[in-house]
């Protein structure tokens, strides 16, 4: 019929929004000239991951509906958030560096006179669904419209917990810069953001903003948003270096050896915003234990303590089989081990990393004990890998 639309066009204008959009064009001819791009498919540093449960499905079920694990897997009373306050944010940071939690892996970070902000999800869910996914367990500390000016937008991956459709449309209708990692601007051209505004970056590509010089570097971990994760969006840590700061956000990966090579390059860092939360050893491959996120932390500063460690993707979701409060004492345990600092600031608490830091276990009063000292989580006998798998709905574990 003349003037009728391909069925493959009708097909994707029936895809959710919130899938966002597969790269294509020039943006796909650049992602197959990558070194990092083999096969149809972005490979992991140190080899393919699991990146989906392992083992049989009835192990997996045994735990998730087992009636002693499951309550300890939220908390047991209301999460102490921090009021964050335009007033709190409007004062410049004495030592020109601050760190403001927002939740999850959403950080704001201040620094050098200019303003970061880290995988910002203000959404109610991680789920490309309003009706189903893990919802919040506690509120954002503010409304994102009271979060002032933004220099630049980092995006780690594309998965839902880190990539928030209705966060990303708000911040569109601002004059931010987006940094992302390479295929990624797919999904945030869908949703408005210009291409003029977009810095889609490989691993070891840098951009200037504003005087900072953001660069994407390795991590070992997975991507996608639809039903078929056919990882064609790559997935990234971040480096960033002002003119008196440098630091590190590790997005969601597994323990590499290459945290050592990104500190020898890039660090050593005033501060890193490390993922210690969503492990099992039903995946061990794309997410860290607490103390393999310490060791990442003592491996990006050249190989000892230093700097502040603020751990993050704990605490506002629940992702994994682990008690809620288990990332928060493990990792306080673990780096007490080895002398390292650690900043412990409630959801929306804003500090300075060579100021005061917020060191308070706050989530005790509202979690059940948990084990110490820290222990490894038992492997389960015949759990092998499985390659690099499809996702599920929500886009994460």
């Amino acid at each position: 019929m003349a003037g009728s639309r391909p069925l493959s066009s009708g097909l994707r204008a029936l895809r959710p929004a919130a899938f966002g959009a597969d790269p294509s064009g020039e943006r796909m001819a650049r992602i197959r000239r990558s070194p990092h791009f083999e096969n149809g498919v972005f490979r992991n540093p140190g080899g393919a991951a699991r990146t989906r449960p392992s083992g049989s499905a009835l192990d997996f079920a045994k735990v998730y509906f087992d009636r002693d694990v499951r309550p300890r897997r939220a908390p047991r009373g209301t999460v102490p958030v921090h009021a964050t306050t335009p007033a709190d944010l409007a004062r410049p940071p004495a030592t020109g560096l601050r760190l403001t939690w927002m939740g999850h892996s959403s950080v704001l970070a201040e620094m050098d006179g200019r303003r970061v902000l880290f995988d910002p999800v203000w959404g109610e869910r991680c789920s490309p669904f309003p009706f189903a996914g893990p919802r919040r367990l506690h509120p954002v500390p503010l409304p994102l419209a009271a979060l002032g000016p933004v220099d630049v937008v980092v995006i780690s991956h594309d998965h839902y917990d880190h990539l928030d459709m209705p966060t990303i449309r708000a911040l569109a209708g601002t004059d931010t810069v987006f940094a992302v990692p390479l295929g990624v601007g797919a999904h945030l051209e869908r949703w408005g953001v210009s291409a003029g505004r977009l810095r889609e970056l490989d691993w070891h590509e840098s951009a200037e903003v504003g005087g900072l010089t953001l660069t994407a570097t390795p991590a070992r971990h997975f991507c996608g948003r639809g039903l078929r994760n056919t990882q064609h969006t790559l997935w990234a840590s971040w480096a960033v270096a002002g003119e008196r700061h440098w630091i590190y956000h590790s997005g969601d990966t597994g323990y590499f050896e290459g945290f050592s090579d990104i500190g020898a390059e890039h660090g050593p860092f005033d501060a890193t915003m490390i993922q210690i939360g969503a492990y099992s050893e039903f995946w061990p491959d794309i997410h860290m234990t607490p103390a393999e996120g310490v060791q990442a932390h003592l491996d990006l500063q050249r190989g000892g303590p230093g700097g502040v460690l603020l751990p993050i993707h704990w605490g506002t979701f629940n992702l994994a089989l682990h008690a809620w409060a288990e990332p928060g004492e493990w990792t306080k345990d673990a780096a007490e081990e080895v002398g390292q600092a650690v900043a412990f600031p409630r959801p929306g608490e804003p500090f300075e990393p060579t100021g005061k830091l917020p060191v308070e276990p706050w989530w005790r009063a509202v979690s059940q004990p948990i084990a110490h000292p820290w222990r490894p989580p038992r492997i389960a006998e015949g759990v092998a890998g499985t390659g690099e798998e499809d996702l599920d709905l929500a886009g994460e574990r």
